[in-house]
């Protein structure tokens, strides 16, 4: 059965386990990293990262951009959103849809 992390810095996270999620906080970038790529091998199929620790960490990330599993979703920290993640969507929208309908 697939599972769901948040990963991100611990105040933006903590929350998340109140849903029953399973959440990362880690401390800086690098570790970030190694957590994205260790849940992604362990069979998480969703993923929200806080804007804020992506930022750093584009390649990473863009390479489960075109993988069914882990989806990796970019959410606001407690800093407020940066825009990263709407952006996102936008260009996946349109590469689906062929243009921008948001």
């Amino acid at each position: 059965m697939y599972k769901i992390a948040v990963l991100g810095d611990r105040d933006s996270v903590l929350g998340f386990k109140a849903l029953g999620l399973d959440v990362f906080p880690v401390k800086n970038r690098e570790e970030g990293r190694q957590r994205l790529h260790r849940l992604a091998r362990e069979n998480y199929a969703i993923i929200y990262m806080t804007e804020q620790l992506a930022a750093g960490l584009e390649a990473d990330i863009a390479r489960y951009k075109d993988e069914v599993v882990p989806a990796v979703i970019l959410i606001p920290g407690k800093g407020g959103s940066l825009g990263i993640g709407m952006s996102n969507v936008t260009k996946s929208v349109e590469r689906a849809v062929g243009a921008d309908i948001l």
